[in-house]
């Protein structure tokens, strides 16, 4: 499999990895048949994600997408992440292998999972706003 520059750059040094004690939103995706779990953590100041850091147990591939994923959210206000999809994630780190393209699915998911949980710890129903996060769906198996 051939991966793009910034997929290596992004799977060798990954940004913003950890977790935020306090964080405003939690958000855990994962697939047990392919193995790949993701938990995103955000803290919002004023409607804004000032910081989000990830921890991701799977393959370069979706280590590469959460850490790109990440990067396109910090600073960012809720509603700009929102519109944040996988395709965007694909794009910015010059693209993904076909059998990877779920990869990036999930670091979509993480990162509105985390938001959901932020609307929930607000008292805010996620569902109308994100809509149901389901499965990945076309998870092909990483490993």
């Amino acid at each position: 499999m051939i991966y793009s520059e910034k997929v290596m750059d992004h799977f060798t040094n990954p940004r913003n990895v950890g977790e935020i004690a306090d964080a405003d939103g939690v958000g855990e995706v994962g697939n047990a048949k392919c193995g790949d779990i993701m938990k995103m953590y955000i803290k919002v100041d004023g409607g804004v994600i000032s910081d989000v850091k990830f921890k991701t147990f799977g393959c370069g591939a979706a280590i590469a997408t959460s850490s790109m994923a990440t990067e396109l959210i910090k600073g960012k206000t809720i509603d700009e992440a929102l519109k944040l999809t996988n395709r965007a994630v694909v794009e910015a780190l010059e693209g993904l292998p076909p059998a990877k393209l779920h990869c990036s699915v999930l670091a979509e998911q993480a990162m509105k999972s985390a938001i959901a949980d932020y609307y929930k710890k607000q008292g805010i129903d996620p569902t109308p706003i994100i809509g149901d996060l389901g499965e990945c769906e076309d998870c092909q198996g990483c490993h």
